[in-house]
């Protein structure tokens, strides 16, 4: 696949990303084992034969002795319901079901939301609109991605070295190549770590939130590199008090997801772009000509919801799934999700999840992840077929004891400090259970090769 292909930018558009999938799909002949455009709306185990039973929407059905959900992390999207949206007048979008016909040039376009999904939508629609109102209840740490496009001699230098480099992605911890850290925020000189904060912003991308080995961990680590970047907002926004506006006050800097973003606090100084605080103005509701809050009116062509995703559990929620003895995965996860190594749910035989909770999966470079899980659970199949056994299943105690472990390596870090996507805390309703698994990509590889090598120990094979 790589001579057949070269990536043209740091951070592909997603044109060229399309563009890539559908050349790797040609290369590896994929297409007749696709179906597009088909919704899954149950899973339901058969005890006797074995086997799931899977039904589309449409009525069609399959029954494969493996089931594998990969359905993604974060691909279901969370619409928040507002009050008095149904009679809104303009065109209501959301950027994860962005339409090919959305024309927003010259037209009032409101935001709401400003996670990842609002930092990469708002300086582009700034250049489009007559005037963008941003709607903003929680300020978010954006770094600099410093997109560029990949120069010849910079691709064959990573090429040259590929092997070398895949291997060392395979045991680091985030799945990403990062200069490691300084050390513990005590051990550096105050001056040497400023020095490094900023090498680390030049540089662009996440490497800024590890320049200090306990930067998760350690309260005043975070401290030095939240204060940094807030002086990196102030410096980049004329108006003060949007300044202090945008500066996170009430979280760990990386407790929520850290977003990436190309001239995001820039984007202020534009004469078209006013940034509503929802914490001092909340809204209170939609009207046939826009949005109103707690202060004003505002007239609205348009809004975009960046309202983000029903992280991790969103998409498998929506599928009615049932294993041994009919019992529902959502009964299953009511208090939140419980998985063994993040790839196997206990009472669910032959069932299989793809980067899902309890795996490092949004904690990691996720196609790390997902090779990783996808090569695993290949290993098992192969296993099992040899071994002659027609199902496989995760034990409760082995689930249990994932769950503990991975609760005990959260609790301490500064994760659970937030109101993040990763406890659930964006929908309303969803249990407050820390997802992903922080043990690191190699850690956690590790740990799966073990398992295996033990004859797949916390698993039972019938």
């Amino acid at each position: 696949m790589r001579a057949q292909w070269r990536w043209t930018q740091r951070y592909p558009s997603a044109q060229e990303i399309k563009r890539y999938l559908q050349t790797a799909a040609d290369l590896l002949g994929l297409h007749p084992h696709i179906s597009l455009s088909t919704t899954v709306a149950a899973a339901d185990y058969d005890d006797e034969a074995g086997r799931w039973e899977v039904r589309a929407d449409d009525g069609r059905r399959w029954t494969p002795r493996w089931l594998i959900f990969a359905t993604g992390s974060l691909s279901q999207a969370n619409a928040p319901e507002f009050p008095g949206a149904s009679g809104y007048r303009g065109r209501l979008l959301h950027t994860a079901d962005w339409p090919g016909d959305a024309d927003l040039r010259g037209k009032r376009v409101g935001v709401i939301g400003t996670g990842s999904s609002g930092v990469q939508a708002i300086p582009a629609l700034a250049e489009q609109a007559t005037q963008l109102t941003v709607f903003q209840r929680t300020a978010g740490y954006v770094v600099p991605a410093r997109n560029h496009p990949l120069a010849p001699t910079e691709t064959d230098t990573i090429e040259a070295d590929y092997p070398t480099r895949r291997q060392a992605l395979r045991e680091s911890y985030g799945g990403w190549h990062l200069p490691p850290p300084l050390g513990p925020v005590a051990e550096v000189p105050r001056d040497e770590g400023l020095a490094e904060l900023q090498r680390r912003w030049a540089i662009g991308g996440l490497c800024v939130q590890s320049a200090f080995s306990d930067v998760m961990t350690n309260p005043e680590a975070n401290a030095v590199v939240a204060d940094f970047v807030r002086g990196k907002i102030r410096a980049a926004v004329d108006d003060p008090a949007t300044a202090e506006a945008l500066c996170p006050q009430h979280f760990p800097i990386g407790a929520k997801r850290l977003c990436v973003g190309t001239d995001y606090y820039e984007t202020y100084n534009r004469d078209n772009v006013e940034l509503v605080d929802l914490r001092a103005t909340p809204i209170e509701t939609f009207t046939p000509d826009g949005i109103r809050t707690s202060a004003r009116d505002f007239g609205l062509d348009a809004v975009v919801l960046a309202t983000g995703f029903d992280a991790m559990t969103g998409a498998l929620s929506r599928i009615d799934i049932r294993g041994r003895g009919g019992r529902r995965l959502r009964d299953a996860w009511a208090a939140g999700p419980r998985t063994y190594l993040g790839v196997s749910v206990a009472g669910f035989p032959n069932m299989f999840v793809l980067a899902g909770p309890g795996s490092p999966s949004v904690m990691s470079n996720v196609v790390v992840s997902i090779e990783q899980h996808v090569e695993w659970v290949r290993d098992l199949l192969a296993h099992l077929t040899d071994a002659g056994a027609g199902t496989v299943e995760a034990t409760a105690e082995a689930q249990d004891r994932w769950v503990e472990l991975g609760n005990q390596i959260a609790a301490g870090t500064l994760y659970p400090q937030a109101d993040s996507w990763y406890l659930g805390a964006n929908v309303r309703g969803k249990p407050r259970v820390f997802m992903p698994f922080l043990g690191g990509v190699g850690t956690y590889r590790g740990i799966c090769d073990g398992v295996a090598a033990d004859g797949y120990k916390g698993f039972t094979l019938g």
